[in-house]
């Protein structure tokens, strides 16, 4: 069962994200907050699986909240933010603050069950294209860096490098072994082994850590490929 924390200042979207959650046989609302401060005090009291993080709120917003829950619970709750636009101003400081990636307000049910179940097993959920676009909107723009954003890249294999570079211009692991004529397998192994090495929680974090490290740059960006 996968214990969910529901955090949106809308005491009327709250009561539709329950129901959705509770027509499930595999999730379970265990609490609900309407602000970024009793997310912090719940998310210590519950213990959720998933926080389903509002960005924009009163006081203490979704950006704060998940900092603060990630600081104080490092192998804590995966936290998924919602917002109302794809290239909200704050998502990209929730991401770099350990939110595991986003969704839209406006997202089909089945796909918001999906995204719920993704993050709970430890996955990513952000479009690899809207990741980039605000990455390049604003990278600089923070001061306030990932903890870990002035690791040498040597740490790394040369093929790791490869990966991630490959990670950060928004290849998915197939497309990636495609790339480089490797097994789908073998790519995983190396994701695995990258994030480990450079203390990243997943996917979205590689990627905000390419860009800020400059391994990829936003000026020579052009979009995806497989070639």
């Amino acid at each position: 069962m996968i214990r969910v924390l529901l955090v949106d200042d809308q005491a009327l979207l709250r009561a539709g994200v329950r129901m959705i959650l509770e027509n499930t046989d595999d999730m379970d609302v265990v609490g609900e907050a309407a602000d970024g401060a009793e997310a912090t005090t719940m998310a210590a009291q519950v213990a959720p699986d998933v926080v389903l993080m509002d960005i924009r709120m009163p006081d203490i917003d979704g950006v704060e909240a998940t900092r603060r829950i990630r600081a104080a619970q490092p192998d804590g709750p995966r936290i998924l933010v919602l917002t109302t636009f794809d290239l909200d101003e704050y998502v990209y400081t929730a991401l770099r603050a350990g939110a595991s990636g986003f969704i839209l307000k406006d997202t089909l049910a089945p796909d918001l069950l999906s995204a719920i179940r993704a993050v709970a097993r430890g996955d990513a959920i952000v479009a690899p294209a809207v990741t980039r676009r605000l990455i390049e909107r604003h990278i600089g723009t923070n001061d306030s860096p990932l903890p870990l954003t002035d690791v040498e890249l040597r740490v790394l294999t040369e093929r790791e490098r490869e990966v991630l570079e490959l990670i950060a211009r928004g290849l998915s692991n197939a497309e990636i072994a495609g790339a480089l004529h490797l097994t789908e397998g073998t790519v995983k192994g190396h994701v695995s082994r990258i994030l480990t090495k450079l203390s990243l929680r997943d996917r979205v974090q590689a990627i905000v850590f390419a860009y800020e490290c400059g391994l990829v740059r936003a000026s020579t960006r052009t979009g995806p490929t497989t070639g």
